[in-house]
């Protein structure tokens, strides 16, 4: 096993997935930044899931998108990425959905059933199958559920009036992505996290769904079986999220230097970034992988 680097350790930087899949059972795959981009798979990426199947190994993909599984699926497929590729999905939008349907604890069973939503539309399937009736004013609203912005071309500064209302009111707000943004086809954008965030900035109450936060992890280990941490590994392109969670719950991970940290290492995906501005990254971020990788490729 690589095991999991002290900070002042460098993380190795592996040619492929090769390098070290003989050590790990099972794999926690991030979606977006490492199997796709947001308009086609990676076909490296393709190829490599491929060899971990055909070796033996479980493949989870769990993403912080914020929609139900089912729908995930359906768009993994449209991009290139069959289901016949990986055994399990589980994203944060599934998770959101189940604790707003199960009411688990207190917090839950306490929201009210008014909800805002405040997201995109194609994301207000969100409500199928629950207990809640949604409300178009916020004046009416018990809670808010966030899944981000409307549209691509909104920033914080059009939400600003919307989230201090909400602020005022102290209305709780579910975030089903705590993602702050996305690369879709090179191109940033916003994502429920950064929403989020702002709104945690105004003193309001935000409960979280996904990577890095413990409880998305609970559930994937409850559907690999409850395997050895020490034989499971997480990839992903996001040192806040994807690495984060993995340090946080003690398995080691890969990080994909293309993805989302492109920009600030001064890469392409595929390409391998200086130790030294990887190095730099680390050190900003308070937090490291047990590797990096420049794609998902065996």
């Amino acid at each position: 096993m690589v095991g999991q680097p002290a900070m002042t350790d460098t993380p190795p930087i592996l040619s492929g997935l090769s390098e070290l899949a003989d050590d790990y059972d099972a794999f926690i795959l991030d979606l977006w930044g490492v199997l796709h981009d947001g308009v086609r798979a990676y076909p490296e990426a393709v190829e490599c899931m491929r060899r971990l199947k055909a070796g033996g190994k479980t493949l989870l993909v769990l993403s912080n998108a914020p929609r139900q599984t089912v729908h995930v699926a359906r768009t993994m497929e449209r991009l290139g990425l069959d289901g016949d590729l990986y055994h399990h999905l589980m994203s944060s939008g599934e998770d959101t959905w189940r604790h707003l349907r199960d009411r688990p604890n207190d917090w839950y069973r306490e929201l009210g059933r008014r909800m805002y939503h405040l997201g995109p539309e194609r994301d207000a399937n969100m409500q199928e199958g629950l207990d809640v009736t949604r409300v178009e004013d916020i004046q009416f609203a018990e809670f808010l559920l966030n899944t981000g912005p409307v549209s691509a071309k909104i920033d914080l500064d059009a939400l600003e009036p919307l989230l201090r209302q909400a602020a005022d009111r102290e209305l709780p707000m579910v975030c089903a992505n705590p993602d702050l943004v996305v690369m879709r086809g090179g191109e940033r954008e916003l994502c429920a996290g950064a929403v989020a965030r702002r709104y945690e900035e105004l003193d309001g109450e935000v409960r979280y769904h996904g990577k890095p936060h413990r409880g998305i992890y609970d559930t994937c280990f409850d559907i690999l079986g409850d395997p050895d941490p020490a034989r499971v590994l997480a990839v992903g392109d996001t040192l806040r999220t994807d690495i984060a969670g993995a340090n946080a719950v003690g398995i080691d991970s890969v990080l994909i230097t293309g993805g989302i940290h492109g920009e600030e290492l001064k890469v392409h995906m595929g390409e391998t970034p200086q130790p030294g501005d990887l190095a730099d990254l680390y050190a900003r971020e308070a937090q490291q992988p047990t590797a990096a990788m420049a794609a998902f490729r065996w």
